[in-house]
């Protein structure tokens, strides 16, 4: 079952290398006819896998992108498993789980990172180092773009979700720098504009100039930041007892929501600790798996580079 619009996948160059695949196979506890939610179904490189090793169970698939899912009911057409697959942002699944008949799961994997497809395909405007619209959308049907975000917010505001959402130290100088060369029309232009507002040579040991700024541009236009919390405590409400969640985060913003979640929601009590009684009355629903995060090995990272940021935290259900 496939919710979306229908395009012909043959026609597709989807290319996806799944990050920390074994480790995050091992972390969900796989088994023979097992629910099993992939909440970032990309180009289902996680997928492909997790239905080889839950044969006779359901693998729901869920995506924003229409490309992606076409793309994966392809992959995944003779997987051992019922294959169900939804558009929808994953920060949804406590309701999209139901609408579907399913109100438990055994396991839930959420991949944060951008896919590679949407970063090498130049029209989707992700990447820097190619000029293109200013899109940075994953799901093509909204209405927010990065051409949204460039040319229409205020400075100050637009100064705000660059320092915030990409920690840059010079948001200031950037921003400032976008409003003058107003109207910006494609990525090219706008890291043109970037570098100009930045010192020479900034970003040689940090990675390109544009890169903290195009992050934080992708993160507002995508709303990515606000989806997560949302979606971590939904995913826990949806888990089986005894059930995973896992869940691998790229920067420091993200694996921070996670890290922060994942405490809170293991503990007992949450009340200031001056108070002799609890009176909040929270109760731990997780039990953490990983006091500290695992991240990819040397071999990966030299095969993979872009996983190198990768940071996998899991939870079980209590």
């Amino acid at each position: 079952m496939i919710n979306g619009d229908m395009i012909d996948p043959g026609t597709l160059n989807f290319q996806h290398i799944p990050v920390l695949l074994n480790e995050c196979l091992t972390a969900l506890n796989l088994k023979k006819n097992m629910v099993v939610v992939d909440a970032t179904l990309g180009g289902a490189g996680h997928s492909r896998e997790i239905a080889k090793r839950i044969s006779g169970g359901t693998l729901v698939g869920l995506d924003r992108d229409t490309t992606a899912l076409q793309f994966s009911a392809k992959v995944l057409a003779d997987a051992p498993v019922e294959v169900r697959l939804v558009k929808c942002n994953f920060r949804d699944i406590a309701d999209v789980l139901p609408s579907l008949g399913i109100e438990h799961v055994d396991a839930i994997l959420a991949d944060f990172g951008v896919s590679s497809y949407q970063i090498d395909t130049p029209e989707r405007g992700f990447s820097y180092t190619q000029d293109a619209p200013l899109d940075m959308r994953m799901d093509t049907d909204a209405t927010k773009t990065a051409d949204t975000v460039v040319n229409g917010y205020p400075e100050g505001k637009l100064a705000d979700i660059i320092w915030q959402y990409g920690e840059e130290r010079y948001a200031r100088k950037i921003a400032s720098a976008i409003v003058a060369a107003r109207p910006i029309r494609s990525t090219g232009h706008l890291v043109d504009v970037i570098k100009k507002a930045v010192p020479a040579g900034y970003g040689k040991t940090g990675g390109h100039p544009a890169k903290r700024t195009f992050q934080a541009i992708r993160i507002e236009v995508n709303q990515e930041l606000e989806s997560i919390e949302k979606f971590l405590n939904g995913a826990i409400q949806m888990l089986k007892p005894n059930g995973r969640l896992a869940v691998i985060s790229f920067h420091s913003l993200e694996d921070r929501i996670v890290k922060q979640t994942f405490k809170r929601e293991a503990t007992d009590c949450l009340c200031p600790p001056k108070i002799p009684q609890c009176i909040c009355g929270h109760r731990a629903s997780v039990k953490l798996l990983t006091k500290k995060p695992i991240c990819p090995t040397i071999e990966e990272t030299e095969s993979n580079p872009r996983s190198a940021s990768a940071k996998l935290r899991v939870v079980s259900k209590l």
